[in-house]
């Protein structure tokens, strides 16, 4: 499992609200030990920079920590980059005519903007810039969308440079020694069904290989056997009286709130217990399955990020 973090770019994705970017940055953290990362947050919104504490990102990468940069995505900016870089074409400011010939034409010709954003995250890793590039992705609902632009694209154009560019992405996005989808969810029926789905249609619609899942918020089981067998005997009629007298004074709604709590957290658990069997199910078994615990504090910032980036290190082994 390891080899997770050994490829070039990851994509992370899940339904909204899993802990998608949590996971994301937890990745790059765990990563950025031995290798230069770059987060790449797609929708930019802050999220991945308030994630280490600091200042909104741009599109210009910005080291957070030591071999860890950070950048939200741009498609004006990656627009302006690619006339310079491919038709030396100088930029200074906004781009004008070209922006609003730019915005015509991605209204009309579905795909123009996700090629932009792809084609960026694959030139960064083309490139050499960064040992492993980490995508906070879009939402489940709209990744496949966006990782099957350029196979739309070079499917409809057969000559010129348009097919050469696209070709290039596709041969590091569905290589899946350098390129993986991370699917998170949370043990939850939505999420689940959610990440099946996702899981179903990547190698069918885009050719990138499912590269692992992060089962997030986990809850720890309670009680062992024996310790259940206790528990479901107290939970019984007039188990609440008989522990409130062997307590001594103590009243018996309090304990009886105690047991009713107790019982519903042993019902969360197993009920995502099985929620998240499903999904193991549902992919092949040599895709690794990563578990990260539920936090029973702080959900965000770089404490919370620490605190996933070392789950995640004990489930890969790293």
């Amino acid at each position: 499992m390891a080899g997770l973090l050994d490829r070039r770019l990851l994509f992370v994705t899940g339904k909204g609200g899993v802990g998608k970017t949590t996971v994301a940055t937890a990745l790059g953290l765990l990563a950025s030990s031995r290798r230069r990362v770059l987060v790449c947050e797609v929708e930019p919104k802050g999220d991945v920079a308030a994630a280490f504490d600091g200042e909104p990102a741009g599109f210009v990468p910005r080291e957070v920590a030591r071999g860890l940069s950070v950048m939200e995505m741009d498609t004006e900016a990656s627009l302006r980059e690619y006339l310079r870089l491919y038709l030396r074409v100088p930029m200074v400011g906004r781009i004008g005519p070209v922006a609003r010939a730019f915005d015509f034409v991605a209204s009309a010709a579905p795909g123009v903007r996700e090629i932009l954003t792809v084609g960026k995250l694959c030139y960064e890793v083309r490139e050499g810039h960064f040992d492993l590039v980490i995508v906070d992705s879009a939402a489940s609902g709209h990744v496949v969308g966006q990782l099957a632009a350029p196979v739309g694209i070079n499917d409809l154009v057969k000559v010129g440079a348009v097919r050469s560019q696209t070709r290039w992405m596709l041969d590091i996005l569905q290589d899946p020694a350098q390129t993986g989808v991370v699917v998170v969810s949370t043990p939850e029926e939505m999420p689940v069904n959610e990440a099946i789905d996702l899981a179903s249609r990547l190698g069918r619609e885009t050719g990138v290989s499912l590269a692992g899942l992060v089962a997030n918020r986990v809850l720890p089981e309670l009680f062992s056997r024996g310790e259940q067998e206790i528990f479901d005997e107290l939970s019984a009629e007039a188990g609440a009286e008989r522990l409130a007298d062997a307590l001594g004074d103590c009243s018996v709604r309090p304990v009886a709130e105690v047991l009713e709590a107790a019982a519903l957290a042993v019902r969360i658990r197993r009920s995502g217990a099985e929620h998240l069997e499903r999904l193991r199910s549902a992919v092949e078994p040599e895709v690794p399955f990563l578990f990260v615990p539920y936090l029973f504090g702080r959900s965000h910032g770089a404490r919370a990020v620490r605190q996933v980036a070392d789950a995640l290190g004990e489930e890969l082994g790293a």
